[in-house]
């Protein structure tokens, strides 16, 4: 009799065909990509509206819903749960009371196991290019937020490097200074002038960067809605080693693959003997799944360890840098002071606002490499 679970028609969609494809799963090395962007005269509209809010939460939320990488992720995650209903079907159509070989068991439950199997990693697949959009949109909010914070400090140097010609100039007129001075702060406008115009393109690179990877119009302005967080992190590094070996997407792949191992172990125990062949090589296949989650869970735990250390040495920098900034502050206004009461030289000026400019230079970047690395410890738990 031909059995509707005869070997034949049984389990016509093969494993294979219910993993995501390879062009499907390119996230992986795509997940940078754009989402799909308006290049029409629309754009041109939008960048003379008023600007809207965006938050990082904003940011993420566009990005995740926009970018064309996920989209087709999801498409093709939804294809592999379909097929996986459907070999479900069939394996459901071998009765228990038929399974009288190793082979037969192998058939409905390791085959049954592993399609559930196919259909966790894809689902954490999905998870964890959510993930890597979450984490490149914070980076490109975080690039414009220096660089826009850059580009006010640039205006500020200007500003003083004006203040300080103006002063040079009327000492000048009153003949209690010397045409180099005058020069000298000139020549201090320009070069604040040129850090100015530099900053401006910088800011404005990244607001494009910014609005193709959440695939915003190219042309739109934002108002920034920012909280910088500079405290101690609220989660301890146990607790987020502990949340890292819960969440991680490679840690519970690994997981099922054990499950797996395990099963095939169990059904050569009831309807044959581990000391077989095949027994034999399904527990190297079970040693292997173990030694593999052991060595996952130690690389998991070293990339949070890091990011957390990495975190603490940024935030001492910037308490560092404060002080710096402040004692560089000081010495301007009393070099500045100084040189109205012709005790100083511009040149004196010049270089005590360079110092200034370059504490300030210096903690802003601490504080963008601070965020940085704060996104990096919450992505390496798992959130």
């Amino acid at each position: 009799m031909n059995f509707p679970y005869s070997k034949k028609s049984w389990v016509a969609v093969t494993l294979a065909a219910l993993m995501v494809t390879p062009g499907a799963s390119a996230w992986a090395a795509e997940t940078t990509t754009p989402a799909t962007t308006s290049t029409t005269s629309a754009t041109q509209a939008g960048a003379t509206a008023a600007a809207e809010e965006l938050t990082i939460d904003k940011a993420i939320e566009v990005a995740l819903k926009n970018n064309v990488t996920l989209k087709n992720l999801r498409i093709d995650v939804d294809t592999s749960s379909i097929n996986v209903r459907l070999v479900h079907d069939q394996v459901r159509e071998l009765p228990s009371e038929f399974i009288t070989s190793l082979s037969a068991a192998q058939q409905k439950y390791v085959q049954s196991a592993k399609v559930d199997l196919v259909k966790k990693v894809n689902d954490l697949s999905l998870k964890s290019a959510e993930s890597q959009i979450k984490l490149g949109a914070e980076k490109a909010f975080y690039d414009y937020i220096n660089a826009r914070a850059d580009l006010e400090l640039k205006k500020q140097s200007l500003k003083r490097a004006e203040t300080n010609l103006k002063i040079a100039e009327a000492a000048f007129k009153v003949g209690t200074r010397a045409k180099t001075d005058v020069l000298t702060a000139q020549a201090g406008v320009a070069g604040a002038q040129a850090s100015l115009a530099a900053a401006e393109s910088t800011a404005e690179i990244k607001l494009l960067e910014l609005n193709k990877f959440i695939g915003a119009e190219l042309t739109k302005k934002w108002t920034l809605m920012n909280k910088t967080h500079t405290e101690n992190v609220a989660l301890k590094v146990e607790d987020a080693i502990a949340e890292a070996l819960k969440n991680r997407v490679e840690i519970l792949s690994k997981a099922e693959e054990l499950k797996i191992a395990q099963l095939d172990i169990e059904l050569i125990k009831k309807y044959s003997a581990l000391s077989t062949y095949p027994g034999q090589l399904k527990q190297n296949d079970l040693e292997k799944a173990q030694i593999a989650i052991e060595q996952t869970k130690n690389d998991i735990t070293v990339e949070v360890l890091q990011a957390y250390h990495n975190l603490n040495s940024v935030k001492s920098q910037i308490e560092a840098l404060k002080k710096g900034k402040e004692a560089a502050a000081e010495s301007f206004r009393l070099t500045k002071l100084r040189f109205e009461n012709g005790l100083a030289t511009s040149i004196e000026v010049i270089g005590a606002e360079e110092e200034l400019s370059k504490s300030e230079n210096s903690l802003q970047t601490a504080i963008h490499n601070y965020n940085l690395a704060l996104i990096n410890y919450e992505n390496a738990t798992g959130k």
